[in-house]
């Protein structure tokens, strides 16, 4: 009998000695501690969960949509036609150069696309033009605009040079026009009027770009 109850007292203190060991163990320094995320083992630092989608791309220039080459040419009645001074453009005192801008006031997509023509006129009077000899740069490819959006074009005149009325290079007379008439194939034609003051070109020549979805400086 008093063997019996030695190994009796020896069980329960084992029994102890281990249950001590298990909670000195849980007791470890890292182990469940709840970090900066409120979750336990949280570090504070964010992790992506695998398998989430990236954001979409934003590189298209707004207002184009090149994806739909099954939409319509633009009808002339569905743009509207601004232009501006380049702010890149050769130096002398002319125009230099000008930014055309097409938006598309229709309610759908539509395609413009080629190289425009470009005739110097006076106001109210496009008919009564004068064709000027283009030069085109750049490929052609179709431009589907949104509805709302827009697309440009660049036309690069040969500089007037000098002060006062100036003077051409190649020994003609410096040419001013009011507005222009500016063409896209199956677009029709549109006057357009500089936001600030006329066009003024030496030799009746323009460099014209491609349409594009990319507005030019």
């Amino acid at each position: 009998m008093r063997y019996g109850h030695g190994v009796r007292r020896t069980l329960v203190t084992m029994a102890a000695v281990a249950v001590a060991a298990v909670g000195t163990a849980g007791c470890q320094p890292g182990d469940g501690e709840v970090g900066a995320g409120g979750e336990p083992g949280a570090s504070g630092s964010t992790t992506s969960t695998p398998g989430t989608p990236s954001a979409p791309s934003t590189s298209e220039t707004p207002g184009t949509d090149t994806s739909d080459p099954s939409a319509a040419k633009c009808a002339a009645d569905a743009l509207e036609v601004a232009a501006r001074q380049a702010a890149e453009r050769p130096q002398g005192t002319g125009t230099g150069a000008a930014v055309v801008t097409f938006t598309n006031v229709s309610g759908t997509p539509c395609v413009l696309e080629g190289h425009p023509s470009v005739a110097g006129a006076g106001n109210g009077s496009p008919e009564h033009n004068s064709p000027l000899a283009v030069t085109p740069t750049g490929s052609a490819a179709p431009v589907t605009v949104a509805a709302g959006g827009k697309a440009w074009v660049k036309l690069t005149f040969v500089q007037v040079q000098g002060e006062g009325d100036g003077y051409c290079a190649s020994g003609s007379d410096p040419v001013t026009y009011p507005t222009l008439v500016v063409g896209l194939p199956g677009s029709g034609a549109h006057q357009v009027a500089l936001d600030d003051g006329v066009f003024a070109e030496c030799d009746n020549t323009v460099t014209v770009t491609a349409v594009s979805a990319t507005e030019p400086a």
